[in-house]
């Protein structure tokens, strides 16, 4: 018996947890080493080819993302009921789909932005330069525009008519609760953006493949089946800006504060919590 005991002991302890518990995961960094925060303006991009091929792959992915989204949202307003149709869910798979998409297609490229709340939040987290972050928004926005345009190109009468994919709260619910729901669901968002594309989780966790497209596409897929019912789902104030400029009706303008302001206040949440809370990168003693 104390023969057995001695090899359970042995056992136990010959092969040490691959990944540290609690406060012992923050030191265990696996030769990783934290990079320096993108300067607030960095003059030398405006030199960079890199930098203007980024913007247009920002441009090009936004443009695809609202002509795919706004044709399906399109295509279930003007069926005769949800079964005839790809319902909300439908909508809410167009919606993920493509964000996983277009993130796989131009991570290595722009980051893989398409959606100015998300630049808006890597800002804050010092990932990329102002310079960088307005270069995107305008892009995304032009994207937007431009892909919203095509879809009313295509089908004229009935984008009027059905509402042009245009964010708006719905009936029965207030302007807070709208504005609720885009704080939280960006939130949601650029909080798995931050985990999905931490470097130093995936230098920690190299052992576990993480394909960063596949969570946030995820993510916006989830978020999107809560709260389409509340505001047809922002969560991205291109796409939102986009859809209004084409339909471009007084009740569309109503609301739209609502889907800057909300998207914007969640992202920073969520930028500040992983930065101070998940990260602690404040708390780091500098050596």
């Amino acid at each position: 018996m104390e023969g057995k005991e001695e090899d359970v002991n042995v056992g136990a302890n010959k092969f040490p947890e691959k990944q540290p518990i609690g406060t012992a995961a923050q030191t265990d960094s696996k030769d990783y080493k934290e990079p320096p925060p993108a300067p607030l303006f960095e003059p030398g991009e405006l030199k960079s080819w890199s930098f203007y091929r980024a913007g247009i792959a920002e441009f090009i992915a936004t443009f695809l993302f609202l002509y795919i989204t706004v044709l399906t949202v399109m295509g279930v307003k003007r069926a005769p009921n949800m079964c005839a149709s790809v319902g909300i869910q439908g909508i809410a798979w167009a919606f993920g789909g493509m964000i996983f998409a277009l993130v796989y297609c131009t991570a290595g490229i722009s980051g893989g932005h398409i959606n100015p709340a998300v630049t808006f939040g890597l800002f804050l987290a010092r990932k990329l330069s102002l310079t960088r972050a307005l270069y995107y928004i305008v892009m995304q926005c032009l994207g937007a525009i431009c892909g919203a345009g095509v879809v009313k190109g295509f089908q004229s009468g009935p984008y009027q008519t059905n509402g042009g994919g245009a964010n708006v709260v719905a009936h029965g619910y207030t302007k807070g609760s709208g504005l609720g729901a885009e704080i939280v669901g960006t939130f949601v968002l650029v909080y798995t953006v931050f985990s999905a594309t931490d470097a130093k989780r995936s230098a920690r966790d190299s052992h576990v493949p993480i394909l960063a497209p596949l969570p946030i596409g995820f993510a916006v897929f989830l978020v999107h089946l809560a709260t389409i019912p509340i505001t047809g789902t922002g969560i991205n104030p291109a796409r939102s800006l986009g859809a209004a400029i084409i339909y471009n009706k007084d009740h569309a303008w109503d609301d739209h504060w609502i889907f800057w302001v909300g998207p914007f206040i969640g992202a920073a949440l969520a930028a500040l919590y992983h930065q101070i809370v998940i990260r602690a990168i404040p708390f780091k003693s500098k050596t």
